[in-house]
């Protein structure tokens, strides 16, 4: 039995709240669960000088979570001077996550960032980053178009995340914090509507697993994704 009493394959509650603020060019606050983040669009006419000139546009991400988005109070960063490797990593993941899911010939000499803040964090808050930043990249892209700005549709394919793991020797869907801090393996998903797979990331947890599991997962992640998938484009109709 899992803690939230859910099915083995079944997801957290899910919703998004689009329009969130109201200066973003795109914005979208998604829940997963008790994981609560905002993801803000901003559109920028200028891109990083190693493309400059190139006709390509970016997508890039950053990403932080709140003090107490956490059970105990956590430092901001910048009070710190420096971020952490973790953030590092996951703002990294997001960006290029997001990429793989646009034409950036398409999109222009332009770029696009996303800001992603942790607001209440119950496991998988990277997951939600890159789900819900999608929907923020996705609205930024049709004020563009509307604009006529871009002619050409650059959104290819919708990106979703999603945590699977075995937990109390079961492959699960969706971890939330329990879970996640007891998993024996635990692994994010990261994959386009069409089940085109962007990022694996699995790891043992102080148990190995087998060829199976891994495929177990892997069916669970896609599940998954095509739940979420359905609940961007809904979120952005």
């Amino acid at each position: 039995m899992r803690p939230s009493g859910r099915k083995l394959d079944e997801m957290r509650d899910v919703s998004v709240e689009v329009g969130f603020t109201k200066h973003a060019e795109g914005s979208a606050l998604i829940k997963m669960g008790d994981t609560h983040v905002l993801c803000t669009a901003t559109i920028d006419e200028r891109v990083p000088p190693f493309i400059k000139g190139s006709g390509l546009g970016w997508v890039t991400a950053e990403y932080g979570m709140l003090p107490r988005a956490t059970n105990t109070r956590m430092r901001r960063e910048a009070a710190m001077g420096k971020q952490g490797g973790r953030t590092v990593e996951i703002q990294r993941l997001i960006g290029r996550s997001l990429r793989a899911g646009v034409d950036r010939v398409a999109l222009g000499e332009r770029q696009i960032t996303i800001d992603c803040d942790v607001l209440q964090a119950d496991g998988g808050t990277r997951c939600a980053s890159i789900t819900g930043g999608w929907i923020a990249l996705r609205l930024a892209v049709n004020k563009l178009m509307k604009a006529g700005d871009v002619i050409t549709d650059p959104m290819v394919d919708p990106v979703a995340a999603v945590s699977c793991g075995i937990y109390a020797g079961q492959p699960v869907l969706d971890l939330d914090y329990p879970e996640d801090s007891e998993a024996g393996v635990d692994g994010n998903f990261i994959m386009t509507e069409s089940g085109q797979m962007i990022e694996t990331q699995m790891s043992a947890e102080g148990s190995t697993y087998s060829r199976a599991q891994m495929n177990e997962l892997l069916d669970l992640a896609e599940k998954g994704i095509s739940e979420l998938t359905a609940i961007q484009k809904a979120a952005c109709a």
